[in-house]
């Protein structure tokens, strides 16, 4: 067995596709070699700035021969199948192909492939060229006049097997077992061996080579630098993964920058210096205020010690913090109810109204949802009133990220209250699955009610145009909506019709465009992500279709709460009884309803009724139906699950010892109908039959 090493060394690849590419190039060789009948063993893949590498521990010398038969058509057959399988099996004419008799079903066809087993290296430069020619880059580009494409201008290859070069040519470039290491700090070309000799030589030619050894290299370096300086660096793991992707030598330097601009919001300075200059921030460890320094990732080993690289980025950051405080300064010259009335001139979508119409909408929503989440209605109105108005400010303008961030700052300044001003930023989230929540019990109360109206006026919006997420797309990020709106009813545990609220926001959005009849696909497309996320939670799915089935169910906390409820009592005996007393109920109705082609839905006669398991089971139907439906309104779904194992042991009674099928038709169809209202007293609670077991 041998190992096969394949570098390939180009211009600087874009930090946030190294790791795709990384991936995308183990798997399309792995993938390409085994398709060729090359099985080989542990794969690994690294990216720097400048290289792909990837290396294959014990691939084979050759690929084993195959023999085998492949069956073709009968004798007999058209041409054309015949001509088919003569180009399948790669045989010259149907005199090579073997008759195989069979009284049965015709003779037919039968051809012996023989191959032979191809050396590795073969596989391997055929593998590597077509690869190359359709690597799956985001962004490619030609250079020179190849019409070879590549994500920059290809510079070397180098790819060995058992330490021999594997002769093949990809853009005019053959492939050989020389590279070079850091662009100036070991730039001189050299001979590797193996794997190991590769990674020793970069490593003294100032290469890096595995990503994650990098970002561990600029971790340490700037909590060493942050602790030195007696502060604390502030992490951010996407800003670490880019560094480590722009360096393959990484030099951590820390700079100054002028105290005044600490007058300016602490976000905004972090998020210019990290867009502009991929810089990490640092901050005071007791009260966690932002320091005047930074930190800068080089990829060189500086004569001077690095003063001249801090220097250059200090004048940059100096230049873009000036920017940042023009536009805080700026934009507090102008109330955020000016802001707003220029949303106005902003258009939301083109079907929809400009943000104005949309936050007209929201004020409204947001207004009636504020009983649902005890928010103080007026509050909640004048919260998304403001809610998008920092989108015309020039801070938002430059760094869009801090939307929502910077409203909730101008409103701050000019003294709004602290539950609307909170608002302003909060009611954005959840803006992912890890996201946190605008919580009720924290404050936050207008958040929930304004971030509620929000998404859920952009659900009936884009439903209303016709434009719902399908298979292969969600370009308005509508099933993230849905989510949010789930998971802040769920989390803060609030009654929310959704069909009532929805029916509002239908009118509101008929006064510009008509949005009839978008309730009933809504709600759906909510069952659906709720079952996605409590499935998510390992709630089991047949108990969710069990609820959902029963119609109607639009309140998301009770549903959750009615599915667990359920599921506790099916994990008891009485539930598990039951349940399984249902179902046989419901396949003695099905089998009889279908032999006698009709429906013994409906009361029972209690006259007809003779036997005592039969009054029991009779009593009992009656009784639970009662209980449960009292107890489900309340909210006691436990109660209705403890009303539901009364009917257990009448149940077993009952099958036990009446003969459902009578010989008198009257008495079997009364006991037909008994058995039907078992179903309807469970149906109270959920649709038994779709819950497995």
């Amino acid at each position: 067995m041998s190992e096969l090493l394949l570098e390939l060394l180009s211009e600087e690849i874009p930090a946030r596709m190294q790791t795709r590419a990384s991936d995308d190039l183990k798997r399309l060789i792995v993938d390409g070699l085994k398709a060729r009948g090359l099985e080989a063993g542990e794969a690994r893949s690294f990216a720097t700035p400048r290289r792909l590498t990837l290396v294959i521990e014990g691939v084979p010398a050759k690929s084993p021969a195959i023999s085998e038969e492949k069956k073709g058509p009968r004798v007999g057959a058209p041409e054309q199948a015949v001509q088919g399988f003569l180009k399948s099996a790669a045989l010259a004419s149907i005199g090579d192909a073997t008759v195989v008799k069979d009284e049965k079903k015709g003779d037919y066809y039968v051809a012996k492939i023989e191959r032979p087993g191809r050396a590795a290296a073969e596989i391997v430069a055929e593998t590597v060229v077509e690869v190359a020619a359709k690597f799956p880059w985001p962004k490619s580009m030609r250079w020179g006049s190849s019409s070879f494409q590549w994500v920059r201008p290809l510079q070397s290859v180098l790819c060995l097997l058992d330490g021999k070069v594997v002769p093949f040519e990809i853009a005019g470039i053959e492939a050989g077992n020389e590279t070079c290491g850091h662009r100036f700090l070991g730039p001189g070309p050299f001979k590797v061996k193996n794997f190991a000799d590769y990674e020793s030589k970069l490593a003294a030619h100032h290469v890096m080579l595995d990503p994650a050894k990098r970002a561990a290299a600029i971790s340490e370096q700037a909590h060493a630098l942050a602790k030195d300086a007696k502060l604390e660096l502030i992490e951010d793991d996407a800003l670490l993964a880019e560094n480590a992707g722009l360096t393959e030598w990484p030099v951590v330097l820390m700079g100054t920058f002028d105290k005044a601009f600490l007058e300016v919001p602490a976000e905004v300075l972090t998020t210019s210096m990290k867009t502009h200059q991929k810089c990490f921030s640092l901050r005071e460890p007791r009260s966690k205020k932002l320091a005047n320094k930074f930190l800068l990732v080089s990829n060189l080993v500086a004569k001077d010690g690095g003063a001249e690289i801090v220097s250059g980025n200090e004048k940059v950051i100096r230049a873009r913090l000036s920017d940042a405080k023009f536009f805080w300064e700026q934009d507090l010259k102008h109330p955020l109810g000016e802001m707003a009335g220029k949303l106005a001139g902003i258009t939301f979508h083109e079907k929809l109204g400009s943000q104005k119409d949309r936050v007209d909408r929201i004020e409204q929503l947001a207004f009636e949802l504020a009983g649902a989440c005890d928010a103080i209605p007026e509050d909640a109105r004048r919260a998304a009133g403001l809610a998008k108005a920092d989108l015309v400010s020039g801070m938002v303008g430059e760094f869009p990220e801090l939307q929502g961030l910077m409203g909730r700052y101008y409103a701050e300044h000019v003294g709004t209250k602290p539950e609307i001003a909170r608002a302003l930023e909060l009611h954005y989230k959840p803006k992912g699955p890890t996201d946190t929540v605008p919580r009720e019990d924290q404050g936050d109360a207008v958040a929930v009610a304004v971030a509620l109206a929000d998404k859920l006026d952009t659900l009936v919006g884009f439903w209303a145009i016709g434009e719902k997420p399908t298979g292969s797309g969600d370009p308005y990020q509508l099933r993230r909506a849905a989510l949010g709106v789930i998971r802040i009813v769920l989390e803060n545990d609030l009654r929310v019709s959704l069909t009532h609220y929805i029916a509002i926001d239908e009118r509101l959005h008929s006064a510009k465009k008509a949005a009839i009849g978008v309730q009933e696909d809504l709600l759906s497309f909510f069952a659906d992500r709720l079952k996605v996320f409590l499935r998510d939670q390992g709630k089991r799915h047949d108990l969710i279709d069990a609820v959902f089935a029963l119609g109607g169910q639009d309140d998301l906390a009770l549903i959750v709460r009615r599915v667990e409820a359920l599921d506790a009592f099916l994990k008891t005996d009485d539930g598990a009884n039951l349940l399984a007393g249902v179902k046989r109920a419901a396949n003695i109705l099905a089998i009889e309803e279908k032999k006698d082609k009709t429906s013994y839905v409906g009361p029972y006669d209690l006259k007809l009724i003779t036997e005592k398991e039969e009054t029991a089971l009779a009593a009992a139907i009656e009784s639970t139906k009662q209980d449960t439906v009292a107890a489900i309104n309340v909210e006691n779904f436990a109660g209705a699950m403890r009303a539901l194992s009364e009917l257990r042991a009448p149940v077993d009674a009952f099958f036990e010892k009446i003969l459902v099928n009578a010989d008198d038709p009257k008495i079997r169809e009364n006991r037909l109908r008994l058995l039907s209202e078992i179903r309807a007293a469970t149906q109270t609670v959920a649709d038994f039959s779709k819950i497995s077991g």
